[in-house]
């Protein structure tokens, strides 16, 4: 295969078909999406199949349990997916939304109306559910989507792909509006992210290696984050109770997701009340626990904590842990080592934690609930096309608001500029 003519075609293919979805109707994408939801479910067996044989390849090819974790479909998470693609179908169509319509003393209106985006290039590894949440929500939106999958999850891409095509022919929209890049050369991402006549955005969800590479050498737009350092504070005004299970969902649910907790910090007021059995449950669950000097004096288990472990994304049964003297550390903490990610504070102290949202300076900040909620699913965006921690256009889970724009209107009757 020639991948520079290849990935050009796709590219002018996109292109033209971002025409077509832009000026789709509601019904026309809803129905679309309608399809493909019951297609996944109809599908499901065939689904855990062409995932099976992935998991059989990468397994050979000795990846590492974060991404088999990752590359890992069930039955659980196929009705997952078909709930994602159906929540995308009941969400209001953002496309062509006024909003801010104001009359001027000329007697213009002016206002801005939500467009979408073009052509989204997404470059993801293992993960094949990102496929269909993916293709919904640039469907949805009005957007073209070329998708790239890690070479790991190519069998289980294919399969859902094939049942988002199906989707798209029973809505008769075009084919090339959800492309999947049917090649595991890796030169096609390097084509991808340069093409700047035919992709609008990249949207890379991946490990670290990947991001820093996209960022290095992307010509085209990016919305990303780059690691998920996640904190959990525990205040002095703290339910004991509530801490630990916060802190068990937080860490040990799954490991290889970048919304895991990463670090945990404890107010000293409280530290020697609410640590032990906290490290208790972790140590009990296999988890590493790398603390500070006083970290260490209240676990025996605990080993010493390195500037590096604090400003580290694990994505493995390993926790930093550090007792400071209270909320205002631990926000200074936070944004030194965070990755601006998920963070969230245990408390009963509404000041100390209207104080903790204010100044925590990351894409989602909770109070008393697990980081595990920072999802678009759990955000009720139906699914998320990514998670970002820039600060311009789209910050947090990247939903269908995130993947349109605004352009100004203005509406006149008339009227010239004297």
């Amino acid at each position: 295969m020639d991948i520079q003519n290849y990935m050009q075609k796709v590219g002018r293919q996109a292109r033209e078909a971002s025409r077509a979805i832009a000026r789709a109707d509601s019904k026309v994408k809803n129905d679309a999406l309608r399809t493909i939801a019951a297609a996944i479910r109809r599908e499901s067996a065939a689904l855990i199949a062409a995932n099976q044989e992935d998991l059989a390849a990468a397994r050979a090819a000795g990846l590492e349990p974060a991404m088999l974790d990752r590359l890992t479909l069930t039955g659980k998470d196929i009705v997952a997916m078909a709930e994602g693609v159906e929540q995308v179908a009941a969400l209001p169509d953002p496309v062509g939304e006024i909003s801010e319509l104001k009359f001027r003393p000329s007697g213009i209106q002016v206002g801005r109306m939500r467009v979408p985006l073009g052509v989204i290039g997404i470059i993801y590894e293992a993960r094949p559910n990102v496929t269909a949440d993916a293709a919904a929500l640039c469907l949805k939106s009005g957007n073209a989507a070329i998708l790239r999958g890690g070479s790991e999850a190519i069998r289980s891409n294919r399969a859902i792909a094939a049942l988002v095509h199906e989707g798209l022919a029973a809505a008769d929209l075009p084919a090339h509006v959800v492309q999947v890049i049917d090649t595991t050369d890796r030169a096609a991402v390097g084509h991808l992210i340069t093409m700047r006549e035919f992709v609008d955005v990249i949207v890379p969800r991946g490990g670290k290696g990947l991001i820093s590479r996209l960022l290095a050498e992307s010509r085209v737009p990016m919305i990303q984050h780059l690691d998920g350092n996640c904190h959990i504070y525990i205040d002095e005004d703290a339910d004991a109770d509530m801490a630990l299970s916060i802190v068990d969902n937080s860490k040990t649910q799954r490991y290889g997701t970048c919304n895991t907790a990463e670090s945990l910090l404890v107010a000293r007021s409280v530290a020697a009340r609410l640590l032990p059995p906290i490290a208790a449950m972790l140590t009990a669950k296999g988890v590493e626990i790398r603390g500070c000097a006083e970290t260490q004096a209240l676990v025996k288990e605990a080993t010493a904590a390195s500037e590096e472990d604090y400003a580290t994304e694990f994505l493995a049964p390993i926790i930093s842990v550090k007792v400071v003297s209270g909320l205002g550390e631990a926000i200074e903490h936070i944004n030194r080592y965070g990755s601006h990610h998920t963070e969230t504070i245990v408390s009963e102290n509404y000041s100390n934690a209207m104080r903790f949202l204010r100044e925590v300076d990351s894409a989602s900040v909770m109070v008393n609930a697990s980081t595990r909620f920072a999802d678009g699913f759990e955000y009720g965006l139906g699914a998320e096309i990514g998670i970002s921690t820039d600060k311009i256009h789209a910050r947090g889970p990247v939903g269908l608001e995130g993947l349109t724009s605004q352009k100004w209107i203005v509406l006149g009757n008339g009227q010239v500029r004297s």
